[in-house]
């Protein structure tokens, strides 16, 4: 998977992904780092194909008013630790890859994965 991880989550989560063999950036690693703009984030997933990481709710309404991201999942985990937050997606991860094959929408619950069609 390519991934574009959103600001409110952990430079770690990308560290995770890049270390399991996909292509994770975190906007820590952009050049305006976590002020990049939410419409500067949908453009660079748009050209480099990649799916946006984020907790923010406002790329939830942007994706169901415009269509972008391309591909999104929504982390609705709430607060939690980061090892608790990285161990949820380690659980789910497999799934993850699959819904993405086909899904623009995929929200990660504590407990579930949400397909959205």
């Amino acid at each position: 998977m390519k991934l574009l991880i959103d600001a409110q989550l952990p430079r770690r989560l990308a560290d995770w992904f890049i270390a399991l063999g996909h292509d994770a950036v975190h906007t820590l690693q952009l050049p305006a780092g976590n002020r990049t703009t939410d419409s500067e984030l949908n453009r660079l997933a748009m050209v480099e194909r990649r799916i946006v990481v984020t907790k923010d709710s406002d790329f939830v309404d942007s994706f169901l008013v415009t269509g972008l991201p391309q591909q999104l999942l929504l982390v609705a985990t709430g607060n939690i630790h980061n090892s608790a937050l990285l161990k949820r997606f380690a659980v789910a991860l497999q799934q993850l890859d699959s819904a993405f094959q086909s899904a623009r929408f995929v929200e990660l619950t504590l407990t579930d994965l949400i397909v959205h069609q």
